[in-house]
């Protein structure tokens, strides 16, 4: 299933791929008629098209169909056999060599070279040069040896190549060939040319010469490995022996070009071409490159002209060079217009190495669009993929928003044999990680595997990061174990994110099993998987293993928070023996460092969220005796230890003793008065609120917030108005939340606004009768008449106080009683301001619909609210039952 964000672009590729594909398998015969089809149909278009699900099946045939005319049924059964051949010993060698014999191959220099230039597997194709060097009728050639030392060179096994050299003499068949011709090839291609030149003065010594083909390749070598005095040596031996020929031309061009002589290089082929002498194309195109690397691109440009203009020289080679070096050089517009200008010019066909190199610079550009063109340039015009085609390809089905298409072709990949590189391993698991096809990236992955491709640090986060997301741990905890397997560490962060999912998921024990392999690797767990490990054993009432990791991580160098101290000390107190679990972990963290006040807080903050004030008190008095004085937080902790135990006469006595000795600030009464109201103890704190006020201290926002409150659900509505003006005197605002307990009482009651209206009559009228609030409690309460209309009613209660998303809840609750079309607009007025909405927003709109008997509507808002992980009230559920 494609994501939203690919779905537009998606259907755009599907249309254009699908009317191209569809009309060329109707319309063969007219295509040819008409070269320019694909760049006059254009992916701008602004007409929507629409496909029936089988336009990815669609594809997927058409471009499997593609794939397959590089197949080759012969050729693909002898490396199946050869591939099949896992194990070394003689009974598995002796299965390949029968199952080879039967297929009846006759055995050429050309057949082995075609077969050695389709492999793709090193090891395959040393197999099959080993079993036909060991059949009767048939020996190896300098072009197949040579053939089978680029292969081993290109895969950079030197050492396997040199061991081939060593034993050279052991082989009966080799004897068969020059046998020094081919020593001083096999040590040139493996970048030993002075072991070469060994063998070659050992040559000359016993009055023996190369081949033609030979010293050109000792030539080549020599020019790779910048051995240019060498170079004029053997060249000269070419030379004086009548060998010189186009390849030797070239050769001395690239020996120019490798020592930067680009103007002696320019000047030996015009010279060549003058004196009418050979030349085979290969020559200007390393001048080309060489012009091209030393960013001379004007200049290479006008040689390419000034050599197809003599037509002396076949351009194919330069073009495809030319081409390469603009797509590379990041000029890839001049490089696509190239190929259009000599494509409908000359009818100039690249190789499909050539049009690779511009898929992959077009893929890497995110240039989808001419990608595409070029595919279907390729697949119309019959030009046989290999496998770095069908890579990109599948690679652009992923960047394009098809990732259904390209699953289909890698399920198929056996039927054309494709073998994917690592970048379409990690375009096709990447792009069905963001697609949400998480299991269907897994099994890429264990495929990937089994080929013996792994990913790297970066896709393997991205997997795992998936596996994770979606709890998929199993598998995550397999791919780890498959990573480690092959030395592969994964990143600090996906340990932590895979155990952090463990945890969530209740499985702590292995996420702590997990910690410990790393720490024996002696790499350190983040500090959020220590907050998460711990919260998981808080969970599983396993106080002793949270307090060791709280000790550990702050031996590796993270800083425990309050919160995070707090949860262990209330587990550790929930536990057997809570006294000696409390004061051990006390203990250590004295020893560990040096005692302080916050340490202490800690403690006694953590002791009276357990309620467990005695312990709270007991490290308050420890503090004082070992010679640290407590501060403010010290005593305020202290006070709402005991009141969240509701042990207020405690609480009391430890104030008054604090009054007495010292002058009290706001701050301490402000806990007192906020942690009495916690404790439902309205009327101790009004007192010590007056007190504050006897005392020219100004109290809190917090204050008013929970003493109004609580008043409010009292029914104390006279106090509460009270304090709204005693809050005005300062000159203070009116919180949100001030304002929305107002309202919701407002909402359940009237008597709310007679007491505002009777305080009015006894007070000063200015205090109350222009008071925007107390119009807002009477409409709300039903007494004052106001405008249902929804701008209306947000600009009043702006005047009083900052909305929030709870204040939107009650106007919804208010206008769902009168009419649900003004509550949806409300409700859509409020997301569009910003505001998230949450349970009770839902749950207003689907009881408000039920109440109404509006089912259906009811069960559209149901529906949305399920999706954003709400659940409804029981009320709501009750009135879904009836």
């Amino acid at each position: 299933m494609l994501s939203l964000k690919h779905v537009a672009k998606s259907n755009a590729f599907l249309s254009r791929l699908a009317i191209v594909i569809s009309t060329s398998q109707s319309l063969s015969s007219s295509l040819s008629l008409y070269p320019h089809f694909y760049y006059t149909a254009s992916f701008r278009s602004n007409q929507n098209t629409h496909f029936l699900p089988a336009s990815t099946d669609f594809l997927a045939s058409s471009f499997k169909d593609w794939f397959k005319l590089h197949n080759n049924q012969l050729l693909d059964r002898i490396f199946g056999i050869l591939g099949a051949q896992v194990d070394d010993d003689l009974p598995s060698r002796r299965a390949a060599d029968l199952a080879l014999s039967q297929l009846g191959l006759r055995l050429s220099e050309s057949f082995v070279l075609e077969v050695l230039a389709y492999g793709s597997d090193v090891l395959s194709c040393l197999k099959f040069f080993d079993w036909a060097g060991r059949q009767p009728g048939f020996h190896h050639t300098r072009a197949t040896f040579y053939a089978i030392f680029k292969i081993l060179s290109k895969a950079k096994l030197m050492s396997l190549m040199l061991d081939f050299l060593h034993n050279y003499k052991t082989q009966r068949y080799f004897h068969r060939v020059r046998f020094h011709d081919t020593l001083v090839m096999g040590y040139a291609v493996a970048g030993k040319p002075d072991i070469a030149l060994q063998v070659f003065g050992r040559m000359r010594f016993q009055g023996l010469d190369l081949t033609s083909f030979a010293y050109h390749v000792l030539l080549n070598a020599l020019v790779e490995e910048s051995c240019f005095d060498a170079v004029e040596v053997i060249l000269k031996q070419i030379q004086m022996r009548g060998l010189e020929d186009g390849i030797t031309h070239s050769i001395t061009v690239k020996n120019y070009c490798k020592q930067n002589r680009l103007d002696e290089a320019e000047a030996f082929l015009r010279g060549l071409m003058s004196e009418g002498r050979e030349l085979d194309g290969h020559g200007v195109s390393r001048l080309v490159d060489a012009l091209c690397k030393s960013n001379e691109f004007e200049k290479a440009g006008k040689l390419v002209e000034e050599f197809r203009e003599s037509g002396m020289v076949p351009m194919e080679n330069a073009y495809g060079v030319w081409m390469r070096d603009l797509a590379q050089a990041g000029k890839l517009d001049g490089a696509l217009e190239f190929l259009r200008s000599k494509k409908s010019m000359e009818g100039y066909v690249p190789e499909v190495f050539r049009y690779n190199v511009l898929l992959c610079r077009l893929l890497r550009e995110n240039r989808l669009e001419e990608m595409c063109d070029l595919l279907m340039e390729m697949k119309e015009g019959q030009i046989s993929p290999d496998k770095v085609t069908m890579n990109a390809a599948l690679c652009f089905f992923c960047k394009a928003g098809m990732v259904d298409v390209a699953l289909k072709l890698y399920n198929l990949r056996f039927e054309f044999g494709l073998s994917l590189n690592s970048m379409a391993y990690n375009y096709l698991i990447n792009t069905l990680c963001g697609d949400g096809s998480i299991d269907e990236a897994y099994r890429v992955l264990k495929n990937s595997i089994d080929q013996g491709y792994f990913p790297g640090r970066k896709m393997f986060s991205v997997l795992a990061d998936a596996l994770c997301r979606e709890g998929k741990l199993d598998k995550m905890k397999e791919l780890l174990m498959v990573a480690l397997q092959r030395d592969l560490m994964p990143s600090t962060y996906t340990f932590d994110r895979f155990i952090s999912a463990l945890c969530k998921a209740r499985r702590v024990e292995d996420g702590y099993l997990i910690h410990g392999e790393l720490n024996r690797m002696n790499q350190v767990t983040s500090m959020n998987t220590y907050f998460n490990l711990i919260h998981g054993f808080n969970e599983s009432k396993r106080g002793d293993i949270a307090a060791g990791l709280l000790i550990e991580m702050q031996e590796r160098g993270h800083t425990p928070t309050r919160a995070l101290f707090r949860a262990v000390i209330r587990c550790l107190c929930d536990m057997e023996n809570p006294e000696k679990q409390f004061y051990k972990l006390l203990e250590i963290q004295l020893s560990h460092h040096e005692p302080n006040c916050e340490l202490y807080n800690f403690f006694i903050d953590g002791a009276g969220h357990a309620k467990r004030p005695e312990l709270a008190r007991e490290v308050f008095e420890m503090m004082r005796r070992s010679g640290v004085e407590p501060n403010r937080s010290s005593h305020i902790l202290m006070l709402q230890s005991y009141l969240k135990s509701e042990r207020i006469s405690d609480a009391l006595n430890f104030f008054t003793d604090l009054r007495q000795r010292r002058k009290i600030g706001g701050k301490l009464y402000n806990a007192m008065v906020v942690g009495l109201c916690k404790v439902n103890r309205v009327d101790i704190a009004l007192d010590l609120f007056r007190e504050m006020r006897d005392y020219k201290i100004v109290p809190s926002i917090e204050c008013y917030e929970f003493l109004i409150q609580l008043l409010c659900s009292s029914k104390k509505y006279d106090t509460a108005i009270n304090l709204i003006n005693d809050l005005e005197t300062f000159g203070r605002l009116v919180t949100s939340f001030i304002g929305n307990v107002l309202l919701f009482h407002s909402l359940k009651t009237q008597e709310l606004y007679e007491t505002w209206i009777r305080l009015r009559e006894v007070q000063d009228e200015s205090s109350y009768g222009t008071s925007m609030l107390g119009l807002l409690v009477g409409a709300f309460s039903g007494r004052v008449t106001v405008s249902q209309h929804i701008d209306n009613l947000e600009e009043l209660i702006e005047k009083c106080f900052p909305l929030d998303t709870y204040t939107y809840n009650l106007l919804l609750r208010r206008l769902s009683r009168r009419d649900m079309d003004l509550a949806c607009e409300l409700f859509n007025r409020m997301c569009k301001r910003g505001y998230e909405p949450n349970r009770w927003t839902y749950d207003i709109l689907v009881h408000g619909f039920l109440k109404r008997g509006k089912k259906a509507e009811a069960g559209r808002w149901l529906e949305e609210m399920l999706q954003n992980g709400f659940d409804p009230t029981e009320g709501t559920l009750h009135l879904m039952s009836i």
